[in-house]
């Protein structure tokens, strides 16, 4: 498959007022961003503005964009917007806390100095309110999902045991069901 390249017309597609167009190209960003970073990150803040974005769907893009720039990340961008990052985990939308989950998870897993702060960030979800009662769950399930990868690494384990302990009793099938997963995971390892 051809890599298309990146060049200002990509980015006018983005204005576009057929959906198409607009929605066509942010695909092929994402796409983008997720084989060949290095190619975007020199429109990094190009990325981060969109983050403000009243169109959701160009905003959770470029939450997802900057996770992937993370691994090629030489000038410390992507740690300016952490806290941004943060904030969009407690907007009380499903969506864009997932988008959130997703990009934070990136960047713990290239940029290991941020593993304990993104952890604690992460968790904060149990507390946060979002439209409903499921969508709160689904959030949570999704974080349990997105610290399992690089849970080994962490030197604090015991809180986020805690954390998956508590989701055995989370009221989403699924959730729940992630929780249990993880455990076992978690027993497999220690048992061997």
């Amino acid at each position: 498959m051809k890599q298309a390249k990146i060049n200002k017309v990509h980015f006018e597609d983005l204005s576009s007022e057929d959906p198409k167009i607009k929605y066509g190209c942010a695909k092929n960003l994402l796409a983008i961003a997720k084989e060949n970073p290095d190619e975007l990150y020199p429109h990094f803040d190009y990325f981060a503005k969109l983050l403000d974005n009243e169109n959701k769907i160009l905003k959770w893009m470029a939450i997802d964009i900057i996770g992937h720039l993370a691994k090629v990340d030489k000038e410390k961008k992507v740690d300016r917007l952490m806290v941004k990052l943060f904030e969009l985990l407690n907007t009380g939308k499903l969506i864009t806390a997932n988008h959130a989950v997703a990009a934070l998870t990136d960047i713990a897993t290239v940029k290991p100095e941020y593993q304990r702060k993104i952890t604690d960030e992460l968790l904060k979800v149990e507390n946060y309110t979002y439209d409903t009662d499921e969508c709160h769950n689904i959030v949570i399930g999704k974080v349990i999902m997105a610290i399992m990868p690089y849970f080994g690494q962490l030197e604090d384990r015991e809180t986020v045991i805690k954390f998956v302990e508590r989701q055995t009793k989370n009221k989403r099938n699924s959730t729940r069901k992630k929780a249990e997963q993880f455990l076992k995971k978690l027993e497999k390892k220690n048992v061997n």
